[in-house]
């Protein structure tokens, strides 16, 4: 049994190190592993959970590097498989760097990616039953035959506790809004976590207020809520308790993986049982990290900084 199996994108990064000028005018670079499925694996992985990822990529040098990778930072890499014959390259993210909010993202992946072409039979059923947390992401619902895949995964899971829905929603890889909401109604009625920023919680359920957004969660059957704030900080909501905690300061680098290094805290305080307003300093803690170092696989803290960091937080009265 996996603490997590995750299932979704991956690929590669290969983010500048030049920073403050366009794409165009960068001269170096450094790759990472990457993709937000594999990103949450990797940093739950780092507070030793067992993980997983479930994905594919192309039957090319990248791909193999993202299998080795992903090994060597702790996830099993059983399930994540090459693409038999003629297919897709395993996909590459290009990004800007403009501290403290600006940070552009290019993806590579057309006319499709690997992971994007999972199937059922790539999916490990009785793991994915057996697993104490399973993460997918919208990214995964946007097109066949990985979407029918999810929902096999789905029926498999069968709304078990700690079934999660990362929000993630991305415009370029959806031809319209409304097929996306489309997409993430039908997955929020087999999951019992959601998470997302206000402006997927409005493509989710058509609200950016986080109290109302996170009441429309609710309303779908779902027994955790999470909204994340911006500078305001993050929501969370139970049918029983509503928890508000402010963000966590840092000088900013790259805020691109934040989100997945909240994932995976969040999945390491549900399965040690914290309380709520635990679980949500410890992953907001651990986001901004993240967002103070240049890539996110790597970049993902182990427990002690991040205790080091609500210590820190604590001095200043911010969780008083």
């Amino acid at each position: 049994m996996h603490d997590l199996i995750t299932m979704g994108r991956t690929g590669v990064d290969i983010y500048p190190l030049d920073h403050g000028v366009p794409l165009e005018e960068v001269r170096t670079f450094e790759k990472f592993l990457g993709g937000s499925a594999t990103n949450v694996a990797v940093a739950a992985a780092r507070y030793g959970r067992s993980t997983a990822l479930i994905t594919k990529t192309g039957a090319d040098a990248f791909g193999r590097y993202v299998r080795a990778e992903a090994e060597r930072l702790g996830v099993a890499g059983d399930h994540i498989t090459p693409i038999v014959g003629d297919g897709p390259p395993t996909p590459v993210t290009f990004c800007e760097v403009h501290p403290p909010d600006d940070f552009p993202l290019y993806f590579y992946r057309w006319p499709t990616a690997p992971d994007l072409m999972l199937t059922d039979a790539d999916l490990p059923l009785e793991q994915i039953r057996s697993a104490r947390v399973f993460w997918t992401t919208v990214t995964g619902l946007s097109a066949e035959p990985s979407r029918a895949a999810h929902h096999t995964a789905f029926a498999a899971r069968g709304r078990a506790e700690h079934t999660v829905l990362d929000l993630d929603y991305r415009p370029m890889f959806w031809a319209d809004p409304s097929e996306a909401t489309r997409e993430v109604g039908r997955a929020l009625e087999h999951v019992t976590i959601a998470v997302g920023n206000r402006e997927e919680c409005e493509v989710a359920v058509g609200e950016t207020d986080p109290q109302r957004a996170a009441d429309a969660l609710l309303e779908r059957g779902l027994e955790l809520a999470i909204v994340k704030q911006g500078p305001k900080g993050v929501l969370a909501a139970t049918a029983d308790e509503r928890v508000e905690v402010p963000p966590f300061d840092v000088e900013v680098v790259n805020g691109l993986g934040a989100g997945d290094a909240f994932g995976g805290a969040l999945v390491h305080g549900l399965l040690e049982g914290w309380e709520l307003r635990r679980i949500l300093e410890f992953a907001n803690v651990a986001g901004a990290i993240v967002a103070s170092r240049l890539e996110c696989s790597t970049a993902m803290p182990t427990t002690a900084e991040v205790e080091a960091g609500l210590a820190q937080w604590a001095a200043k009265g911010a969780t008083a």
